[in-house]
């Protein structure tokens, strides 16, 4: 990921730093850490901490990569839909609408503001396990797919199309068995097991006799269009030929289903779950170094395994829709937080206290994310000392233990990489911790696309009854 000869795309303007963390973050001449052309101790001071910063020309960068990996590799139609979730800012969506990126929408949140940055519907799917009447309509009036993944959605489904007289595009959201992946493991992200069985465990998708009788009464209704089906592996593993066996299954279960019912799904969306790696090490129990599969590996493992899958049961080629999200995110952004007190137990553990907060880096607390820490302001310092730095929660709090780091003071600036998914869009408010502002930073110019919340907003909601106010604030007797 960090090899900047790799992959230049046109239009971009590559900076060159001292040392690369990815394309467009690496050390200065100053010794500092920078993104793009501004310098993160400038930032930190302009705009506060703790600050999320994205790289705009990263996250372009990253998207290129990854879409031009797959379509110089497979010869059908290949769709890129960027996972909302994973970062679902307005900015970010607005850059992904201008590289072409559709998106996968999970629930009406999420669709609704990819509406709102102008999303071409038709680029969109919504996911869901429990949708609703009002987004299932919003879905229909906008043309956006639907795939199912509850029996009793097709009855929804199709009671608004007739009241709203619409077509509706359909996917159904399956159940792999996936018993090429029974004795590989990875990743807790979905519980204990094998791939196989954290897969099969889950909340989400249809078996394979679910699927067929929902294509069977799809096709009985006119106004609704088979479109698709539909899977998401997870981020449960970081090796391409793990993936490949998926999309070997999503073949064979595109055979079955013409065997069936003498249709082919003319699509199959091989969802999310793509990771990426670096020296440094990022992922879960920083599982993702430099060994992680990367975007052409990738891509050349899904494609080959789909072509010969097809040859084998004689099924068509399908376009294929994929919905990448940390790996297109990531690498792009960073979040900084201010150095506060610094406590030693001598001889035993040193603490280095930060503003930031595993509310604001929720992964690290749920599930042993790992995150590169770098002294921003010393970025080019060698390590003399071992410490565990810490937020300013009533809670471990550990953004990073036993980090070898430069001496560390009141008043220094760290980093930490590969925060730009699921960071902001999980954030939590433990402590009445506010949300930080998040900045976007593309070449020289540096602005704030997410304002830093007030305390008026985090208690906004809160309200006391009537009675309690009178018993606190009343006249007494």
């Amino acid at each position: 990921m960090n090899d900047v000869s790799a992959y230049l795309s046109e239009g971009l303007d590559y900076p060159r730093f001292k040392k690369h963390f990815s394309e467009f973050i690496g050390i200065g001449d100053n010794g500092h850490l920078w993104v793009e052309g501004r310098d993160v101790v400038e930032l930190a001071e302009t705009f506060g901490t703790p600050l999320y910063v994205i790289s705009e020309n990263q996250f372009r960068h990253n998207y290129r990569r990854f879409r031009d990996a797959f379509a110089s590799r497979y010869p059908k139609s290949v769709e890129i839909l960027f996972a909302n979730k994973c970062n679902n800012g307005i900015a970010v969506r607005h850059i992904m609408n201008q590289e072409g990126a559709g998106g996968d929408a999970f629930g009406i949140n999420e669709m609704y503001l990819a509406l709102l940055a102008g999303t071409d519907p038709k680029t969109l799917v919504l996911n869901g396990s429990n949708k609703g009447v009002q987004e299932i309509e919003m879905a229909i009036v906008n043309g956006i797919c639907i795939n199912i993944d509850a029996m009793d959605e097709i009855d929804i489904i199709e009671a608004a199309a007739e009241r709203l007289n619409r077509d509706v595009d359909i996917g159904v959201r399956v159940k792999l068995l996936l018993k090429g992946l029974e004795n590989r493991f990875g990743a807790e992200t979905h519980g204990s097991g094998s791939l196989a069985e954290q897969g099969r465990g889950h909340k989400w998708g249809m078996t394979i006799d679910q699927t067929v009788e929902l294509f069977q009464r799809v096709h009985k209704n006119p106004r609704l269009n088979p479109k698709e089906i539909s899977y998401h592996l997870s981020r449960m593993d970081n090796k391409a030929a793990d993936f490949a066996v998926m999309a070997r299954e999503m073949i064979e279960w595109s055979a079955q289903i013409r065997d069936k019912i003498d249709w082919t799904p003319p699509y199959i969306d091989l969802g999310g779950g793509w990771a990426f790696g670096r020296p440094e090490k990022t992922g879960p129990d920083g599982a993702d170094d430099e060994s992680t599969s990367s975007f052409e590996e990738y891509a050349e493992a899904v494609s080959e395994a789909i072509k010969d899958e097809c040859k084998k049961l004689g099924v068509e080629l399908p376009g294929i829709k994929i919905e990448p999200g940390r790996a297109v995110a990531a690498c792009a952004g960073i979040t900084l937080g201010r150095v506060g007190a610094v406590k030693e137990w001598p001889g035993v553990k040193k603490w280095v206290n930060v503003d930031a907060s595993t509310n604001h880096i929720l992964r690290i607390a749920t599930s042993h994310w790992y995150h590169h820490i770098v002294a921003a302001n010393k970025a080019d310092k060698p390590a003399t000392e071992t410490v565990s730095v810490v937020g300013p929660l009533c809670s471990l709090d550990e953004l990073g233990d036993a980090r070898e780091l430069p001496e560390l003071v009141r008043g220094d600036v760290v980093a930490m990489l590969d925060t730009g998914s699921y960071t902001e869009s999980t954030a939590g408010r433990f402590n009445a911790e506010r949300m930080p502002a998040t900045v976007l930073v593309c070449g020289d110019d540096a602005e704030v696309t997410t304002e830093r919340e007030r305390l008026s907003d985090v208690i906004g909601r809160y309200k006391a009854p009537a009675r309690l106010l009178a018993k606190s604030f009343g006249a007494a007797g």
